[in-house]
């Protein structure tokens, strides 16, 4: 082989070892990008942003309770009177941040309905026929029906005193129940009947199949199914 032909397959090697280089830098791999974008990892909500206005629907109604910050319930079987405390089992107490609303349960006399004493702005005036001590602001919810306004010659469960505070934006869940505190008052549910309580100063707003009828004797008012 002549010295031109030598230097020529020189060439040649050279020239590919360049051209594999090349190509070997060209499909270096590259990393793959673990980062999310935030619509990804933000999870959507149907639940209305402000709270349910009169005649909402139920479902609007449950969705925006349930939306609130989950409260522990165990923080709420305890209930405070002149600083004694009273451990109240199964049963739970609480006070809204404005504190015109209180409310505990009582599973031993009313099957664990919810009772409330809300300062009324308006409440209910004493029938003539009640006699006793008149409570215009107490309301018990059962689920199937709201009395506002009762004769209770006792404090009743509310003896025990006042449970802690459910702060604004914050959702408690127990038995039948889910209650969300809110400045513009305080909305519980009953999920096993499908109804719910607004229960403000400005007075009781219900939800679902809840309609006003005629109050049973020595009561203000009534709704029910």
């Amino acid at each position: 082989m002549g010295r031109a032909g030598l230097i020529a397959i020189v060439l040649l090697v050279a020239g590919c070892s360049s051209t594999t280089d090349s190509q070997a830098e060209r499909i270096t791999p590259i990393p793959p990008n673990t980062s999310r974008s935030a619509s990804a990892t933000t999870p959507s909500s149907t639940a209305p942003a402000k709270p349910p206005a009169p005649g909402a629907p139920m479902a609007d109604v449950i969705a925006w309770i349930e939306a609130g910050d989950t409260a522990d319930a165990a923080e709420f079987h305890v209930a405070t009177r002149d600083g004694v405390a009273t451990d109240l089992g199964e049963d739970v107490a609480f006070v809204t941040p404005s504190g015109t609303t209180t409310c505990m349960t009582d599973s031993r006399y009313s099957d664990g309905a919810l009772a409330c004493l809300v300062d009324l702005a308006d409440p209910p005036p004493r029938p003539d026929d009640a006699y006793g001590e008149w409570k215009g602001g107490w309301v018990d919810y059962d689920g199937p029906s709201v009395t506002v306004g009762s004769v209770h010659g006792d404090p009743g469960p509310f003896t025990a005193g006042k449970g802690p505070e459910l702060p604004y934006g914050r959702s408690l869940g127990f038995g039948d129940y889910q209650c969300r505190a809110d400045q513009a008052g305080l909305f519980c549910a009953n999920r096993a009947h499908d109804t719910a309580v607004r229960y403000s100063e400005a007075g009781i707003e219900p939800f679902g199949c809840l309609e006003p009828v005629t109050a049973p004797p020595q009561t203000g008012e009534k709704f029910s199914c």
